[in-house]
């Protein structure tokens, strides 16, 4: 499998997003299976496995940990603080740096870890200068800990900000072929300072794969469900954009899913992708992408396709675009 720079961890540049193992798409995956399609990911090759405190409110760690935490050797592990469940069962953004601390600790019991090789700040806490949550990682290195320190969803602002405290070795923002606003700076900036681009939803949640045509299967637990460009509506225009992406993987003999991450890897190499799945044919499929090269041709109708201006809808709702960080188009 071909590898890239996570920091100073050389890792699969397709890894492996668990967080729809236990959380946002509907229903959790069945324990058991769960179990069987996290081992098969290290048995096929995967060294990068991503989670979260937030993801299924621990559960998704918990997971984790019981299922390959006798493997730890075999994978570089990311986990986010700074977004978690609080006493009252809501979704809450907390950047204090007691918090953070408190939140490493209970992450490395569930990981069943004694350290975490990449920890990202999930959230920028607007209420707390980024200085403080990024000191306050920094602390958890130098505790040995955490070994490097990320950032998800900030701008190019923010992150210079953070890197001037202590070294920022990632930066996590959603980047695909229908969302593109990480190309007005912060690609660049990740480049500039020596920082990895980790792409979240390098498939569109799911839209550039090709098979969600109907909305309406979505479960009323389904993130998607209050995302704009999933709108019955609008997901109808969105639809008419795929054509290029089944024409060029029917070319190629891939999927469409995987010239999705074929495009993305080929922007910079300074990237790496952590699609998510609960299919195991899918988790294969999206590793063997880092092998897809798509041609120049291939590349510049894909991107001239998806242009900001043809995608039907933003990509969060204003209450969730409020508590991101992240330069927009719209």
């Amino acid at each position: 499998m071909k590898k890239r720079m996570l920091g100073s961890a050389s890792v699969t540049s397709v890894g492996l997003g668990c967080m729809n193992l236990s959380h946002a798409y509907g229903a959790p995956m069945d324990e058991t299976a769960a179990v069987q399609l996290l081992n098969a990911a290290l048995d096929a090759g995967y060294t990068h496995l991503d989670t979260a405190a937030l993801y299924g409110f621990g559960n998704n760690e918990t997971l984790l940990g019981n299922a390959i935490g006798h493997r730890r050797h075999e994978y570089f592990l990311a986990s986010k603080c700074g977004m978690f469940k609080d006493d009252s069962g809501k979704r809450k953004i907390d950047g204090r740096p007691e918090v953070l601390k408190k939140t490493c600790e209970d992450s490395l019991q569930r990981l069943q870890t004694e350290v975490i090789d990449l920890y990202y700040l999930h959230r920028w806490d607007k209420s707390v200068p980024i200085e403080e949550s990024v000191g306050a990682l920094a602390d958890l290195v130098k505790e040995g800990k955490i070994k490097a320190i990320g950032l998800s969803e900030v701008s190019s602002a923010t992150l210079r900000k953070a890197h001037a405290v202590h070294p920022i070795t990632a930066l996590q923002t959603e980047y695909s072929l229908w969302t593109r606003n990480p190309e007005i700076s912060v690609l660049n900036t990740c480049e500039q300072l020596g920082v990895t681009f980790v792409a979240f939803s390098p498939v569109a949640r799911g839209f550039l794969g090709g098979i969600l045509t109907d909305v309406s299967t979505l479960t009323s637990q389904d993130i998607r469900r209050a995302m704009p460009r999933f709108a019955p509506e609008n997901y109808r225009l969105n639809l008419e954009l795929l054509e290029p992406v089944r024409q060029i993987a029917k070319h190629h003999d891939a999927t469409m899913a995987q010239v999705a991450l074929a495009w993305v890897l080929q922007q910079s190499e300074n990237i790496v992708v952590i699609p998510g799945t609960t299919n195991r044919q899918h988790m294969l499929d999206n590793l063997a992408a880092s092998q897809l090269i798509l041609s120049d041709d291939d590349l510049q109708k894909l991107s001239d396709t998806f242009r900001y201006e043809a995608v039907s809808g933003p990509r969060y709702n204003e209450a969730t675009q409020a508590e991101i960080d992240t330069e927009e188009f719209r």
